[in-house]
């Protein structure tokens, strides 16, 4: 791919570098700057420690040992090179090192990365988690692969591509540098899988494991309760006509507008209906929010009673949300009731956000 500069009379190409012609480091730089915003290759990730190595009879480090949204720990892997050397090789054995790691170490290895006290990692995790206790948090089990380099050799990605193909989860960034003047600009770009068929690829290597796996009982009832929820909502809203159940605590729904969700989230002991803000960078979604904030009263209104508005300052999205009564530990027998409010509460949050969205001009 080639960067382009738009000039009055052409589009200019901004030529390509090196990480070695700019004097730019892995671990120096590259991995310095992605340790203090990891955004560039995931906005769903959150930086758990750098140069992580706590293990017997081993000096090896990883990276930088993340978090995803899931829950589900991610190893990341950088490289300044053209090829990524062996890059692949040496994530997977790190993947099996930490694969057995609890979300307590998780905590405990957040907080003497960043200097901070127990409890205060425990609340950062949890609030990256979007949960309310630990007793709520688990992780998945699974562990992700992130591999960031300047390039990838065919060997490499074809390697990728044949593991990814038996249910690891390997993501190849690339990183490309390019000067224009004093500036060295990077290109961040999402090889594998490709973009565009990331979410076809996700959901037949998710149907081929559902298949090979019991889901553990927790992932079970989420499962059952969102099935039913969905089939109970057809003769009254198609805002989830098009969705199928789940093993995870949440449910999407689209609110006509790319960057805005609905989502029903099943917690231990209660139950939310939100809208959650992100059609950008941090700056954007809090205009966003601001902008819908000025309209509280009439948004309110039409809801029918009042909103949690929350900003979420130092995140990437904000959250308008309600609160409803009873969680996943409820009795089952008090499903119906819950999915019933559930979804007539997402009824009326769609009717009362969906127009002053669309009015939003960002």
């Amino acid at each position: 791919m080639t960067l382009y500069r738009v000039t009055p009379d052409k589009l200019e190409s901004v030529p390509r570098t090196t990480f070695a012609a700019e004097s730019l480091l892995e671990r120096k730089d590259l991995q310095r700057l992605l340790h203090r915003d990891i955004t560039p290759i995931g906005d769903d990730l959150m930086v758990i420690a750098e140069e992580y190595g706590d293990w017997e009879d081993s000096n090896r480090r990883i990276d930088l040992l993340c978090l995803s949204k899931s829950a589900s720990l991610v190893v990341v892997e950088i490289k300044r090179t053209e090829d990524g050397g062996h890059m692949e090789l040496q994530a997977i054995r790190y993947a099996a090192m930490v694969s057995s790691m609890t979300l307590e170490q998780v905590i405990q290895a957040h907080a003497r990365a960043h200097g901070g006290e127990p409890e205060v990692a425990k609340s950062e995790v949890l609030s990256f988690l979007e949960l309310d206790s630990a007793e709520e948090a688990e992780l998945t089990g699974d562990v992700r692969i992130v591999l960031v380099s300047a390039d990838f050799s065919t060997e490499l990605t074809t390697a990728v591509l044949w593991l990814n193909q038996r249910d690891l989860d390997i993501t190849c960034i690339r990183l490309r540098p390019y000067r224009m003047g004093n500036d060295v600009l990077v290109d961040s770009t999402q090889i594998i899988p490709l973009p565009e068929s990331a979410d076809y690829e996700v959901k037949i290597r998710a149907q081929d494991k559902e298949k090979r796996k019991v889901l553990s009982g927790r992932q079970e009832t989420f499962r059952r309760y969102w099935a039913q929820l969905i089939d109970r909502s057809k003769s009254r809203t198609d805002l989830l006509a098009n969705r199928s159940t789940t093993s995870d605590h949440w449910l999407t729904a689209g609110i006509g507008r790319t960057g805005f969700n609905l989502a029903a989230t099943l917690l231990r002991n209660s139950g939310h209906i939100e809208c959650y803000i992100r059609p950008g960078d941090e700056e954007k979604s809090t205009a966003a929010f601001k902008a819908l904030l000025a309209r509280k009263g009439e948004i309110e209104a039409r809801f029918g009673e009042e909103l949690d508005w929350q900003e979420l300052p130092g995140r990437l999205g904000c959250r308008i949300d309600k609160e409803l009564p009873g969680g996943w530990k409820s009795p089952e027998s008090e499903w119906p009731t819950m999915q019933d409010r559930m979804i007539e509460t997402l009824i009326r949050l769609d009717g009362a956000l969906r127009q002053p969205i669309q009015d939003l001009v960002l």
